[in-house]
């Protein structure tokens, strides 16, 4: 399996596991991405991204409130400390969500409007934006370690055939990243698309 190679060569055990862990953050930030994406329902990650001026910090929402989704198209927003409300409002406002956030000095209510056919177009061209990046971010991961065995190569550090042979599984462990990400992003798309 992967690894069985690299992993066995003590010269290439770190370039190994420092390229898993890279490639593996690509993938994370790319789904976490997608959680924040907008899709037809309501999701309590949809403000993830949403910073809020709290005492002249910005913070993420669901660090200063709890977040719920009690019904498919509605978001419920409990402040933990009452005196933000109107904070938390102003930042949803802001946004480029575009949100209507309504409070009623307890909690705010924010519905989810469902999505237009051109919104939904919209939306799976952002997907497939994002996923060409994190493509290319893997990409450039494979890039960094087929020249770090170039040069162990070079430096006579590893033989030929061990290059060649960690070559190959980098290149086999970029491919299954990508198609994570692919599949993930197909996943995401069907969600949007879904009426």
């Amino acid at each position: 399996m992967a690894g069985t190679i690299m992993a066995g060569i003590p010269a290439l055990k770190e370039l190994n596991g420092d390229l898993k862990r890279r490639m593996d953050s690509a993938v994370a930030d790319f789904q976490a991405s997608l959680a924040s994406t907008r899709t037809g329902r309501a999701s309590a990650h949809m403000l993830d991204q949403v910073k809020v001026d709290y005492y002249g910090s910005p913070m993420p929402i669901n660090q200063i409130a709890q977040l719920s989704t009690p019904e498919p198209q509605l978001i419920v927003i409990s402040p933990y400390d009452p005196s933000v409300l109107k904070e938390i409002e102003k930042a949803i406002q802001a946004s480029d969500l575009g949100f209507n956030p309504m409070s009623d000095g307890k909690i705010i209510r924010v519905p989810v409007p469902p999505m237009t056919e051109e919104r939904r177009r919209d939306v799976c061209k952002h997907l497939h934006k994002l996923l060409e990046e994190h493509r290319t971010a893997v990409r450039n991961v494979r890039r960094d370690g087929n020249e770090a065995l170039k040069k162990l190569a070079k430096e006579k550090k590893i033989s030929e055939d061990e290059e060649k042979r960690a070559l190959e599984e980098v290149q086999k462990m970029t491919d299954d990243e990508i198609r994570r990400m692919e599949e993930l992003s197909q996943r995401k798309e069907a969600e949007v698309m879904q009426v």
